[in-house]
């Protein structure tokens, strides 16, 4: 049954991450009914390591515009893509220094169904504003990757600090901001896949190194458990990936808004079930 299960929860990672809506807080509600039959350790573990898969997407179909060792590109395009790096770099930095020492204070804190189901609403509801009262008044003069600036970059990821906060959505957070600054769609969301690369490898070496470091070993078994929802994760993630940036190109944020707010009540409402069902007992 893990291993069905590891199925389902592949594919909710991988559509979940990149679209605005919080890949935890749909885990959260999936893992309620369908929770894996392993220890704590191991189930948050998985929750980080499975989203590897999800950006190895990233890295085939961005493949060309990532790599600055290609043939085919002329210096001026090698030029470009070392600056790319280094602007996903500098959008790391707040991460760095704010994400890493208090991503398991977090997690341990507020990686719970109210939590979550706020910041859900929160973020839902910022979506709405920022379509319908500031994007039709403001022009996005960065309407390219390539022109996003190294401020611009560092702004971004501020943004994506306060994905720290589960049900937040680290997709979510780095668009309002690139729309907050100027950037358009399109560009905003493939930035904000570029910079899940280093983030997304970072926490997910973090939590398999605090993993073993806290006595835990992996079975066979329990490997071959995170191998396929690794896979299933990349195979759906290139399809979303695609999808989502045809969307972005002819639609807005508003019906992800609204997605956000209706999925943030159903977990209030599974949140009090739970309470009230727990004193019953």
């Amino acid at each position: 049954m893990d291993i069905i299960k590891a199925i389902i929860l592949g594919i909710v990672e991988g559509i979940t991450e990149w679209l605005p809506v919080s890949s935890t807080g749909h885990l959260i509600i999936v893992e309620h009914f369908l929770g894996l039959n392993q220890s704590a350790d191991f189930k948050l573990m998985f929750d980080y390591v499975i989203q590897l898969g999800a950006i190895l997407s990233v890295v085939v179909i961005f493949f060309h515009t990532l790599n600055p060792f290609s043939r085919t590109k002329s210096s001026k395009e090698v030029q470009r893509t070392w600056q790319l790096w280094a602007k996903i770099v500098v959008a790391c930095v707040p991460a760095v220094i704010v994400a890493l020492p208090l991503n398991s204070w977090f997690d341990a804190n507020f990686n719970k169904y109210v939590p979550v189901a706020i910041m859900l609403i929160i973020y839902g509801v910022a979506f709405i504003v920022i379509e319908r009262y500031w994007v039709p008044n403001h022009q996005f003069k960065v309407t390219r990757v390539s022109q996003i600036s190294y401020r611009m970059a560092l702004i971004i990821g501020g943004f994506q600090v306060l994905s720290l906060m589960p049900g937040t959505s680290r997709s979510g957070a780095t668009i309002v901001g690139a729309l907050l600054i100027g950037i358009s769609r399109v560009a905003g969301a493939e930035f904000s896949f570029f910079l899940g690369i280093p983030a997304m490898v970072g926490m997910s070496g973090l939590k398999l190194i605090k993993f073993f470091t806290a006595g835990n070993s992996l079975s066979l078994y329990q490997f071959f458990i995170v191998l396929v929802a690794f896979v299933v994760a990349f195979a759906v993630s290139m399809f979303t990936i695609r999808w989502l940036m045809n969307y972005v190109k002819n639609h807005d944020f508003t019906f992800f808004g609204k997605y956000r707010i209706a999925l943030g009540v159903i977990l209030l409402v599974i949140a009090l079930v739970t309470a009230l069902l727990g004193q019953a007992a």
